[in-house]
């Protein structure tokens, strides 16, 4: 609150002020947020003030009258807005990971206000103009690459959000823009709520044959917390579900379990996502025809790597067949032990990874659980920042002093090889009701220059592992403890950007180059000598055994059929929902089965995301992008090759991936970018050999 201080015709008086704290400059260490200032009644007010500040900042572009160039435009421009980025980036991020009923009425009540104000900037003819101009004269001006690219990217940006449009199709796309944003929040309120409202509840001791102990005892926590003491609750979140499905004897209970999560969004209920779907996929195809665009995927992907969507699927279809193939023999060889061990029934997707556990031990002699208690969360967490001072020479300093959203956040400065201050790292590692599933990497500030001084950045990654109990620390499965890796390597694209300007800073890359940086990653997490460094038992810290690593190493490859093939039949199923050239009026479950039936996908395997759950496409961005993992594996996978043929932790190699891509967000274009850094474009065998699928 403020007291400001009133002269009224002689009498003194004092009023008190609202002061929104969004709006403010943190006081705080680094100028993080004031997690522990907000209120959720702040929201509405700051984003509506915010709006407002844009507007003036807008109007103040348009109404400069000398002649546009890139200072008094394009920089001007990349500088408005900041208040609201502030606002939307904190409310959308705490949305993410703290939501409620308020803040999901919050964010259907503000989605709409942004999306029309986001409008009225792109459509602004005023605005356009002087952009039009500077882009059109730009050989007069001694830009920079980065420079360069700033002015290009939003040239084409209001282009491509309408700017050229007349009024007509102006207003039109206005009402499309507002309906979409409406719709892809409500798809990820809608599986959220899914997700959370399932609970299997086990009160028969034998049901939990095969379960491992770890996972027995978060089970029981979690029905003591939910009021059913001396029962075990399952829930449909990953580090729940997948063990369930991967250890538990009782195939009923796979079956019911495996079923709810198949199903989330496909209930008919108020959550049902299907005409959701349709809705979205028409007004998307809609909007791509205004731009003149035949599909929602040629717009897309004209602003991507692959450019087409022909190049896509060139990519997927080379790795399709070989993938099926394996996946079909993985199957085979499932169905041959069950056969061998007497069952009188066919392999169905409840089976796939409880059978698969049992002949990745009898081919390899390697069981997850063996291999868990070496993966403590504690000690992945020290080796992924040991491998970070290895490679690029930085530290990470725990600070316990910053204001956090959450108690299980935990937050580090991360400091420069000289001690100097380079960014801050938050990270949330367990699920709970009021957080959305998966793993991502964010920020809540992005790293640029103001006033020829450097704004360092704060970003944030979000996991989704195994609790703690009572009886032993979080230990993670090796997915987990990849997926630990890829959204590291996230925050360090995050951390150790170097651009001027906010819009080509970090992160801001087109989606197929994106999780380049967090793919790469991954390579490291099971090498030989990374292993040594990180995967200590939890209980005597002994080091993981040759004979363990050397398992590790055989069965690399196993089960690739299975993970290329689930991953791939989502990657078509986005695509064929935005190759559409004419509206969608077919059931979605009857689109999903014909599309992936053509492809042939066995029945044994289900898409990594049915269309109600999708969440990537249907409200995460990934819309005909969510291709862009396998694209980034093509990169990652031949630009890891540098790093095998000189040493995994050679620091020159490193400092040219730094210099070359992790610094350079979107400042120039990013295939340039990879051949400066390996010497040439990337080459699909390595991921093939990596795969087990040449």
């Amino acid at each position: 609150m403020k007291t400001i201080l009133f002269l009224l015709i002689g009498i003194s008086m004092t009023m008190t002020v609202y002061s929104n704290p969004l709006l403010e400059k943190f006081a705080t260490p680094f100028g993080v947020p004031a997690f522990n200032k907000f209120k959720t009644s702040d929201y509405m007010p700051a984003f509506k003030e915010a709006i407002k500040m844009n507007e003036k900042e807008i109007e103040a572009i348009i109404n400069n009258k000398e002649t546009p160039n890139f200072k008094n435009t394009i920089e001007v421009l990349d500088n408005a807005g900041q208040a609201l980025n502030q606002v939307a980036t904190i409310f959308y991020n705490l949305n993410s990971v703290i939501t409620d009923d308020e803040m999901m009425k919050i964010a259907e009540e503000s989605s709409p206000l942004l999306s029309a104000h986001s409008d009225n900037i792109s459509m602004n003819k005023e605005l356009f103009k002087r952009i039009k101009y500077v882009y059109e004269h730009q050989k007069s001006e001694n830009l920079t690459k980065e420079q360069q690219r700033l002015l290009d990217d939003n040239y084409r940006g209001f282009v491509r959000n309408g700017a050229e449009l007349d009024d007509k199709k102006q207003a039109k796309m206005r009402e499309l823009n507002e309906r979409l944003s409406l719709l892809t929040l409500k798809f990820g309120q809608n599986v959220l709520k899914e997700t959370n409202s399932y609970q299997l509840v086990i009160d028969n001791k034998k049901d939990l044959s095969g379960l491992p102990q770890g996972l027995i005892d978060a089970a029981a926590d979690d029905a003591k917390a939910r009021g059913l003491e001396g029962k075990w609750v399952f829930t449909l979140q990953n580090p729940s579900i997948m063990p369930f499905l991967q250890y538990a004897d009782n195939r009923n209970l796979r079956k019911v379990l495996l079923d709810a999560y198949l199903n989330r969004g496909n209930n008919n209920n108020e959550f049902d996502n299907k005409e959701i779907i349709k809705e979205i996929a028409n007004l998307r195809l809609e909007r791509a025809n205004l731009l003149g665009y035949k599909s929602h995927a040629d717009f897309v992907l004209a602003e991507n790597m692959a450019k087409t969507p022909a190049k896509v699927f060139d990519l997927l279809d080379k790795l399709w067949t070989p993938a099926l193939n394996v996946s079909k023999q993985e199957a085979a060889d499932m169905q041959k032990m069950i056969n061998e061990e007497g069952g009188n029934f066919k392999l169905e997707p409840c089976d796939w990874r409880y059978y698969s556990e049992k002949v990745r031990k009898a081919k390899y002699d390697l069981n997850e659980e063996e291999i868990r208690p070496y993966f403590q969360l504690e000690n992945v967490k020290k080796g992924i920042f040991e491998l970070s001072k290895r490679l690029y020479g930085i530290t990470f300093k725990e600070m316990t002093n910053l204001p956090k959203y959450h108690e299980d956040a935990v937050s580090y400065e991360v400091l420069e090889n000289d001690g100097s201050h380079l960014g801050v790292i938050y990270m949330d590692f367990f699920p709970r009701d009021s957080k959305r599933g998966g793993a991502w990497m964010t920020n809540y500030r992005e790293e640029y220059y103001a006033n020829g001084e450097k704004v360092s950045p704060v970003v944030s990654i979000v996991l989704n592992f195994t609790k703690p109990t009572k009886d032993q620390p979080s230990l993670l499965t090796i997915d987990e403890t990849e997926t630990f890796f890829h959204e590291f390597g996230h925050a360090l694209h995050g951390l150790f950007s170097n651009c001027q300007y906010l819009g080509v800073s970090g992160t801001n890359v087109s989606r197929d180059f994106v999780e380049l940086p967090s793919q790469i990653m991954e390579n490291w997490a099971f090498e030989p000598e990374m292993l040594a460094l990180y995967a200590k038992h939890y209980k005597t810290n002994e080091v993981i055994p040759a004979k363990l690593v050397e398992k590790i190493k055989a069965a690399s490859r196993f089960g690739q059929g299975f993970a290329t093939t689930e991953y791939l039949a989502a990657s078509y199923l986005d695509l064929f929902y935005h190759i559409i050239e004419k509206p969608l009026t077919e059931d979605i479950d009857k689109f999903e089965a014909n599309k992936l039936g053509k492809l042939g996908l066995i029945s044994e395997i289900p898409p990594r995301y049915r269309s109600t759950y999708f969440r990537h496409t249907f409200s995460g961005g990934y819309d005909a992008g969510y291709y862009a993992y396998i694209w980034a594996g093509v990169l990652d996978s031949d630009a890891f090759q540098d790093f095998k043929e000189n040493g995994i932790f050679d620091k020159k190699t490193a400092t040219s991936f730094r210099k070359n891509i992790l610094e350079k967000g979107n400042s120039e274009d990013p295939m340039d970018l990879y051949i400066r850094f390996r010497g040439q474009e990337p080459s699909i065998k390595p991921l093939l050999e990596k795969r087990g699928l040449n």
